[in-house]
């Protein structure tokens, strides 16, 4: 459909293909992670193929000619496809993230829990977007200009992340750069820390986005071929200036939109940073880690107590806000002042107040009652509150 027919919104569609790239598995879903994968693999195949063949074939022989009803049917048929699980999804989000009215959806991302997340997802993705710049452009222009031997080994490299999954990237690196991986003991020796800490979020964001840009450049530069660089260098023109007044220019808008697609899944990617990082909020969680933990927490998972506990977090409750059946608790902590959320049934609350008398500057101690990580000795279990 996107190679043969011509049809409003052709290039809005081409677009939306490469949307679950930059979406976490997490969030894609198996079924809609594939469709990039089958879409980019026959295209290039039907655009090598000469339109004008197909033609003089159909000519020749008219029942091979698709007819109109045919042609309107694949087109609805793939509006479709993508209106029920891109758009839809796109809008249940912006949905049930202002449900609760705007002043809700302010404070939630204003949260000290919250900024940090936002700083540590804007710091890694201002570490890898750039480095996989630099790494696409050179790939890119060495695979596409070049003859040299390793050519096809280095472009099975680049989409090796697009065939693992990004839970066993984060796994390799805690295995090389853990506690009790082959780099550890060295680590640890040299008081240098990957796993756990933002070297390893940063790491494992470069693995899962490198192949964006360069796999957004290198079928452009290949089809624009090498006559215009060899025109220059005839011409004497220099290395680097072929490359900055002809090789960039002809390759900028899809630079552009190799970018876009590195940084947005670089600051949604989920399942690798998931490994490495360890979860403990306002430290080194980033945005999908915090809304993950905002999802998944239930009243069994943090229990309320009056007095210190092993294991237990002295807290002070800051605010207590009912919102329907269930009320949600606002705690600070007294070691490092970050703050805690637990949402709990509204007679829970009451039973709590009025048998500790928790109420708004009152303190109390949170006990986790279980741990679900990668058990680290440099990380105690009260941390993952």
């Amino acid at each position: 459909m996107l190679v043969r027919y011509e049809f409003v919104g052709r290039r809005f569609v081409d677009a939306l293909v490469d949307l679950p790239f930059a979406m976490p598995t997490a969030v894609a879903g198996i079924a809609l992670t594939g469709l990039p994968f089958v879409v980019r693999t026959l295209q290039p195949v039907l655009e090598d193929l000469q339109k004008e063949v197909e033609e003089a074939a159909a000519i020749r022989a008219e029942a091979t000619r698709e007819p109109a009803w045919v042609r309107r049917l694949l087109i609805v048929s793939a509006l479709a496809f993508l209106t029920h699980f891109l758009f839809v999804p796109l809008v249940a989000v912006f949905v049930e993230a202002l449900k609760k009215g705007l002043e809700v959806y302010v404070a939630a991302i204003t949260e000290p829990a919250a900024v940090s997340a936002i700083k540590l997802t804007l710091v890694a993705a201002a570490i890898s977007v750039p480095l996989n710049l630099a790494f696409g452009l050179a790939a890119a222009r060495a695979i596409a200009k070049f003859e040299f031997r390793g050519k096809n080994l280095l472009l099975t490299l680049i989409d090796l992340p697009f065939s693992v999954s990004p839970v066993i990237a984060g796994l390799i690196f805690v295995l090389v750069f853990g506690v009790q991986g082959w780099l550890g003991e060295w680590l640890r020796d040299h008081d240098l820390k990957i796993i756990f800490a933002l070297p390893g979020i940063v790491l494992a964001t470069i693995f899962i986005t490198f192949p964006f840009i360069a796999r957004e450049l290198i079928p452009l530069m290949q089809a624009q071929g090498t006559e215009q660089e060899e025109a220059a260098r005839v011409l004497g023109a220099g290395g680097w200036q072929i490359f900055r007044r002809i090789t960039l220019p002809n390759v900028k808008w899809a630079l552009l939109y190799g970018v876009i697609l590195c940084n947005a899944r670089a600051m949604g990617e989920f399942g690798a940073v998931s490994v490495v990082s360890g979860h403990i909020r306002g430290q080194i969680n980033t945005m999908p880690l915090h809304i993950e933990i905002l999802y998944n927490v239930r009243p069994h998972e943090l229990e309320v107590v009056g007095r210190a506990d092993e294991g237990s977090v002295p807290v002070t409750l800051e605010h207590a806000l009912t919102v329907g059946p269930n009320t949600r608790l606002e705690f600070r902590r007294s070691d490092d002042q970050s703050y805690v959320e637990v949402e709990m049934p509204r007679a829970d609350y009451r039973a709590l107040r009025e048998r500790l008398g928790l109420e708004p500057g009152a303190a109390a101690h949170l006990l986790p009652r279980r741990v679900t990580r990668f058990p680290s000795e440099d990380i105690d279990p009260a941390a993952m509150i």
